[in-house]
């Protein structure tokens, strides 16, 4: 090995996060961070790890966000994937987002549910028409022989909708965590970062919590 990754450290030191910093509604706090790494140009500050878990064995991939009400934080994907089965499976998954450049990370937990077929389309017929392509060639998480099978299922179909525009395959939509906890984390020195978490009541209110690090 070519480094000592037991030496890899970065310290952080930009700021600090407390009590008083917080807007008590956690969706809009995420609104304010989430803005700030947009506004930063940070590269798909919209990126985030999505979680399931399946017989008791998790499993984690990188998606995109597409969308972000009161409701919840929504991606859009293949229906028949390995991730939409273990989420029908088990729809409690997790989200996680970092943005390095601000030391910071959100972590969110909640339940997963489709969004309707109405905001699936609305969102399908914004996509690049490459990327409309692509929902219908990738039959997602399935074994292929070889990268020729992609080439050629591509060309098939754009042979096929060359004359009109590309509908929304019926196995392919979003998806929308409603979030019961919602942590922000911000990097301080030592490793003594500040943690807080937002946690669902049962009348539907939000409670801050500070946690250890």
């Amino acid at each position: 090995m070519d480094h000592n990754i037991a030496k890899i450290r970065h310290d952080y030191n930009l700021k600090g996060l407390h009590e008083t910093d917080l807007d008590p509604d956690p969706l809009k706090q995420f609104k304010l961070w989430f803005n700030e790494a947009v506004k930063a140009d940070i590269t798909e500050a919209n990126a985030m790890l999505l979680s399931t878990v399946f017989n008791g064995r998790p499993s984690g991939r990188i998606v995109l966000l597409k969308d972000l009400n009161q409701v919840g934080f929504s991606f859009y994907t293949n229906y028949h994937s390995k991730k939409s089965i273990e989420m029908e499976s088990n729809p409690q998954v997790a989200l996680t987002f970092f943005w390095k450049e601000f030391e910071r990370q959100v972590r969110i937990e909640g339940r997963i549910e489709k969004t309707t077929a109405a905001e699936s389309d609305e969102y399908f017929a914004v996509r690049p028409r490459g990327s409309q392509i692509g929902a219908w060639v990738s039959d997602q998480s399935e074994v292929i022989s070889g990268r020729e099978v992609l080439d050629d299922k591509t060309r098939e179909l754009n042979e096929r909708f060359r004359d009109h525009a590309v509908p929304r395959p019926p196995h392919w939509g979003g998806y929308r965590v409603t979030p019961d906890y919602i942590e922000f984390w911000q990097g301080r020195p030592s490793r003594l970062h500040d943690r807080l978490a937002y946690l669902k009541t049962v009348d539907n209110s939000w409670k801050i919590e500070r946690l250890s690090p």
